[in-house]
This record gives C-alpha cells, sequence and structure tokens, in this order.
C-alpha cells in the first residue's frame, strides 16, 4: 500500500501527521512525504519543520493520496505544477482524500466536480466555486475521494479509509493502538456546537494568524 503525503510550505502540521500515524499502520503500508523538493517545509507558524524526503517529480503514483491543509494552501489553488501532480497521482490513485484545506486543493484540480465535499469551516463555500456541494459532516465519501473538515478530523477520515482498506477490526485496532478515544473538557469543536463568543474569538484568532503569515 503506497501513500503519498504532499508537503508544503504553511501547511498544518495535524492535517499530514494525524492521517500519517492511522495509515502508516495498515498492513504493507509505505509512506512517502513528497513536495516540490526535497527537504523541509515549514508549517504555519514557522515553529515546525516537515522534511519531505522526496520531489514530486520522483513520485508519479500511488495507491493512497493524501492532501494537508494550511493557510499555504491559497497560493496553491494556482499553482498548475501541484494541481497537475495532484491530477496525475488521482488518475491512478485507489483513494483520494484531503484534509481541511487541502479539499480546496482537490477542487482546484477538478476533482470534486458534482461531488459533496468538506473542509475546514471558515472557507466551506469556497468549495462552491470548484463545483462541489459543500457538507458539513466531519468525514465525506465520494466514491474513492474522501475530504474531511479541520485539522483533527483526518485521523477520523484516516481511520474510516482504514476500514476500507483493511476492514473494520484492523481499523479498530489501529484506533486503540493510537489510543484515540477523544473526550475533550468542552463540547465547542464545532460551530453548530460553539458559543457566539467563543465563534468570534476563534475567527479573529484565525485572522490575526492569516495576517501574521
Amino acid at each position: 500500500m503506497d501513500i503519498a503525503v504532499l508537503l508544503f510550505d504553511r501547511l498544518t502540521a495535524l492535517d499530514a501527521i494525524g492521517p500519517y500515524e492511522v495509515l502508516q499502520r495498515l498492513p504493507g503500508a509505505e509512506v512517502r512525504f513528497v513536495a516540490a523538493e526535497r527537504g523541509p517545509v515549514r508549517t504555519e507558524q514557522g515553529m515546525l519543520a516537515l522534511v519531505a524526503d522526496y520531489a514530486r517529480d520522483e513520485v508519479t503514483s500511488a495507491d493512497i493520496l493524501v492532501v494537508p491543509g494550511g493557510i499555504g494552501t491559497r497560493p496553491l489553488v494556482d499553482d498548475e505544477p501541484t494541481l497537475d501532480w495532484i491530477r496525475g497521482i488521482d488518475a491512478g490513485s485507489e483513494w483520494t482524500t484531503s484534509v481541511c484545506t487541502g479539499s480546496l486543493l482537490l477542487g482546484a484540480a477538478g476533482l470534486l466536480e458534482g461531488k459533496e465535499a468538506t473542509t475546514h469551516w471558515r472557507v466551506l463555500d469556497r468549495l462552491a466555486d470548484f463545483g462541489a456541494t459543500p457538507v458539513t459532516r466531519r468525514v465525506v465519501e465520494q466514491g474513492k475521494v474522501i475530504t474531511a473538515a479541520g485539522v483533527s478530523s483526518g485521523i477520523d477520515m484516516a481511520l474510516t479509509l482504514a476500514a476500507r482498506v483493511a476492514g473494520d477490526e484492523i481499523a479498530q485496532a489501529i484506533q486503540l493502538g493510537i489510543e484515540y478515544d477523544p473526550q475533550p473538557p468542552f463540547d465547542s469543536g464545532s460551530v453548530a456546537k460553539a458559543s457566539e463568543s467563543v465563534y468570534n474569538l476563534a475567527l479573529a484568532g484565525l485572522a490575526n494568524a492569516d495576517v501574521k503569515r
């Protein structure tokens, strides 16, 4: 099971690492981190680097493609080399997936036309620009394309995919292995649940982060 995870400057770390922690436990899995060039890429705040061991031109196929999100997706929606690579991998993949705003790249590559899809709540309406139907589910399956909502939902997406690839019991064993048993201290993890004041604080924090970057 050949898995390619796209990396780029200013990605959100958990968007890539959450699915990695699940999918690398699949039987026979080999995960390759791929970027425009080999070497480190910096996450959104610049404090953490992830290393791409492969350049895009070295990876021309994969069974599973994972496209993470982050503020770094914004310029990439107009970057044809990145979009061409996504299209090329998708052409032969068994599964094409995204986390958070990674779905904007799938959309820009033309892979979400006529499909339901999700992304981070802040930019959910942008999916319509790519011919997709935005939905608020945490994980959305449309044939071989699976999109996940914001950041932490990438773990849910990867467990869903693990079940499709290797069966429910293997997926559950992986879930137990990583002790993924969420019990958050607050029930404010979605727009539908958060108070207005919490929503406004989150929105302001995201806007300030964008400005800083």
